[in-house]
């Protein structure tokens, strides 16, 4: 008799995890996921053509806070948390709530969810979303195709369309990315890649992105996302930290698994963290991973047009994932308006609309910024609708894709960009080249 399972996701790790372990696995039956953190990806079905042939009706995506029921209505077993970056105490929370339900509470480890390649894989990740690792990979993939190999990255998925449209994603120009009508999230971890002459795979079968991606390349580059874990066995783990957010490589999840798995930890943000914070972080990577390889790093901030910021009103747009869930009250547009001279910073708060109001409510930390939370057309347009709204005399775009591709907005704008420059005691191209010394042979 299999046992039924619930899967607790946010359209990525929990699609994966089914993918590679529950997927035409007679001991269980998965009878839901639920859906959190991501707002529209509950209420839809996993589709039959991914699920497979013992899902005729594919598998449904319920709320979260459905759980309990769930649990009781489908006699479930078993409850595996498979989503990212919230604290341990989150996750102990959610596991004391499944087994006051009666179901038992689990997690799937590495080995039962990493799939290997044939082909070396340096992965990028993070201990929380915004260390980053978008501006690592990024470099890292320069530095691989520099040096004459041919290189592709991998993101982690972020799939919150439609399923079957979006099984094996390739991205090699802007084009790709209207064709598969991706979201600002999407769009900013792509684009710059895209601008590299680096193409991009995403997508939710990441057996079959593996497949093709290694037949394209010499080597990967998993680019992570949030603080997830590599859903590819990695041969060389790079895991970035955030002094702004000194405690968490020890305290959130799975934060505290890439540090203990890590060949190099990238201390980053040097520049503008406290040297107090920096040393807390440094002593806890030591603490549990005392073998791993430490950089400092910073993300030094330029401006395209830094005249146009000193004594104005200014509107900061920060990236959406790391001020929300990733709890930064503020970014790299805050810093600039500040190193820059701004006159003021506006709180777009009152003049927030639809869903950009109800981030605010979901996320009271939130300082004086407009989150970048795109996902869908209707909240692209609410975002664009705030943006109206707010009266200031700049806005200073501090996401990693340059809106002004995907919003038309009628005020003046300032595009901030920020690149990771490590620091020491070694640099990034070394510690790549003693890696492909040893891994791949041209």
């Amino acid at each position: 008799m299999p046992k039924n399972v619930v899967i607790m996701g946010a359209a990525g790790r929990d699609f994966h995890n089914f993918n590679v372990y529950f997927r035409n696995n007679s001991d269980y039956r998965v009878v839901a996921f639920t859906a959190a953190q991501i707002p529209g990806i509950q209420c839809r079905i996993y589709p039959h053509e991914l699920a497979g042939e013992d899902y005729p009706d594919g598998v449904p995506v319920y709320p979260e806070d459905e759980l309990p029921r769930l649990i009781s209505e489908f006699k479930v077993d078993e409850v595996v948390f498979a989503y990212s970056d919230v604290s341990q105490d989150y996750v102990m929370h959610k596991s004391s709530l499944v087994l006051a339900n009666g179901a038992d509470f689990r997690l799937l480890g590495p080995n039962a969810t990493m799939l290997k390649a044939k082909i070396p894989v340096i992965s990028v990740c993070a201990v929380r979303t915004g260390s980053g690792k978008s501006q690592t990979s990024r470099q890292i993939a320069r530095i691989l195709k520099d040096k004459g190999l041919n290189v592709v990255v991998v993101r982690h998925p972020m799939p919150y369309g439609d399923l079957n449209k979006q099984v094996l994603q390739r991205f090699a120009s802007y084009q790709d990315l209207d064709r598969y009508q991706c979201t600002i999230e999407e769009r900013e971890e792509y684009e710059p890649h895209i601008d590299n002459g680096i193409v991009v795979y995403a997508g939710v079968d990441y057996g079959k992105i593996l497949e093709q991606a290694q037949e394209e390349a010499e080597v990967i580059v998993w680019d992570g996302g949030n603080n997830d874990l590599p859903f590819f066995k990695p041969d060389l783990h790079i895991v970035v930290a955030d002094p702004h957010r000194a405690g968490h490589e020890v305290s959130y999840y799975p934060s505290e698994v890439n540090a203990r798995l890590a060949d190099v930890v990238i201390v980053n943000k040097i520049d503008t963290a406290d040297a107090t914070n920096v040393e807390q972080v440094k002593k806890n990577v030591k603490a549990v991973n005392p073998n791993a390889i430490i950089l400092d790093a910073s993300s030094p901030i330029t401006v395209d047009k830094p005249e146009l910021i000193k004594d104005k009103r200014v509107l900061v747009i920060e990236d959406g994932p790391t001020v929300t869930h990733g709890n930064m009250s503020y970014g790299a547009a805050t810093l600039a308006a500040k190193k820059f001279g701004a006159k003021e910073v506006v709180d777009p708060k009152p003049y927030a609309v639809g869903s950009i109001k109800a981030t605010y409510a979901q996320y009271p930390h939130l300082g004086a910024v407009l989150p970048a939370v795109g996902y869908g057309e209707t909240q692209i347009a609410e975002l664009k609708e705030t943006i109206d709204a707010t009266p200031c005399n700049i806005v200073l775009i501090g996401t990693p894709v340059d809106l002004r591709r995907v919003l038309k907005l009628a005020k003046q704008t300032v595009r901030v960009k920020y690149d990771l420059q490590v620091l020491g005691p070694v640099c990034l191209e070394e510690v790549l080249d003693a890696f492909l010394k040893s891994r791949v042979k041209k």
